[in-house]
């Protein structure tokens, strides 16, 4: 800032000078009050932004919900009283493309907003959602958005445009088939979370993100594990590790004990967290864990059927241990429209009465919450 003198001769005079160097802290007062008043509006406003971001809770109950059904998220949340839902799945349209869509579908990018005025609904209702990438068909045909996404920024913009769009603090990545091999691709998504990790706590929001992967009842694979390492190598801050405990392929003689083969995955799955965090206490790394099951009859048939019996004795386990989270797979099959028949879309395989096991379930969130 330039500060002109006025002259008389070659000397200033004493009123003049006294009178610029009152303007000059007239100008410096009111510059510094600006730029006071401009920090403290910004400030202002990131809490506002961060307060518009509400977690959920650090124990819930959030079953997977099938996007690609006709159902609605606010008129399930109803009638089943969840108020927590993994939505399953986001996917790019196609092999190669950065764009994340709902179900893949082209018409529906998450730039459009799909879903938000159900999203709403649940959350005036208490509720809240968290978005899931990938699933069986994505990771198996390639539409993974880090599978077929080569640009890092671009697949952290994806995550990034989720939070800032349907204010969301914590993305599900499920990993499982061909992604668990994909080397690049695990790479890629590992690198794009940390960015937008980083990107969300710049603004003032803590941005959770759990993997979900395949297990047998001695633990998480080789590649499952090395799914891990590479993301806590390239600085990924891991919420939950989700373990789904059914559809087992290991050899298995007769019918498997499902409720005994879950809690024999999170103890193995609990040893082997301690190896990749070893600074972490036993009660940090259980609250790393989460289930999902399948309810009823899964894709291998009777020898693999989670009854609510089964089930019961799952979540007194996860209690027990204070585990963060239990899901199944998923909310629209937990009715007894088809006895009998094997992984379906909207009905368990059993008889049971409708939302008989989120009924069972739901009551996880609030125990959480009680002891927070």
């Amino acid at each position: 800032m330039r500060i002109r003198h006025t002259r008389t001769g070659t000397r200033t005079s004493g009123r003049a000078r006294a009178l610029a160097l009152t303007a000059v802290v007239a100008l410096v007062t009111s510059t510094l009050a600006g730029i006071t008043a401009a920090a403290a509006t910004t400030t202002a406003a990131s809490r506002v932004a961060a307060a518009a971001y509400a977690p959920v809770p650090a124990q819930v109950y959030a079953p997977y919900f099938e996007t690609y059904l006709t159902s609605s998220i606010p008129e399930i949340a109803a009638q089943s009283g969840v108020r927590y839902l993994t939505l399953a799945f986001i996917q790019a349209p196609a092999k190669g493309s950065c764009t994340p869509a709902w179900n893949g579908d082209a018409k529906q990018p998450l730039s459009a907003g799909h879903y938000l005025s159900q999203i709403a609904a649940l959350r005036a209702m208490g509720g809240d959602v968290i978005p899931s990438f990938g699933g069986y068909s994505a990771d198996s045909g390639g539409t993974e958005i880090a599978d077929s996404c080569t640009s890092v920024t671009k697949i952290a913009a994806a995550y990034e445009l989720l939070v800032s769009k349907y204010h969301v603090t914590r993305l599900d990545m499920d990993v499982e088939s061909k992604s668990l091999n994909n080397s690049a691709g695990i790479n890629r998504r590992d690198e794009a979370i940390a960015m937008a990790q980083a990107w969300a706590k710049a603004r003032g929001v803590t941005l959770q993100v759990d993997f979900t992967m395949p297990v047998e009842p001695n633990g998480l694979q080789r590649n499952a594990m090395a799914v891990l390492k590479n993301a806590i190598a390239d600085g990924v801050q891991v919420g939950v590790v989700n373990i789904m405990t059914f559809d087992y392929y290991q050899t298995h003689e007769g019918r498997v004990d499902m409720p005994a083969a879950a809690m024999s995955a999170a103890l193995n799955l609990h040893n082997q967290l301690s190896g990749l965090y070893p600074s972490g206490t036993a009660a940090q790394l259980w609250r790393m864990e989460g289930m999902t099951l399948l309810p009823g009859v899964d894709d291998r048939g009777k020898i693999e059927t989670t009854y609510l019996h089964g089930m019961a004795e799952v979540m007194a386990f996860a209690s027990h241990q204070h585990m963060s989270l239990l899901s199944i797979w998923a909310i629209q099959r937990d009715n007894g429209g088809c006895p009998g028949a094997a992984d379906r879309n909207t009905c368990s395989g059993i008889k049971q009465g409708s939302w008989a096991f989120s009924h069972l379930l739901e009551p996880f969130t609030a125990s959480g919450a009680a002891r927070r």
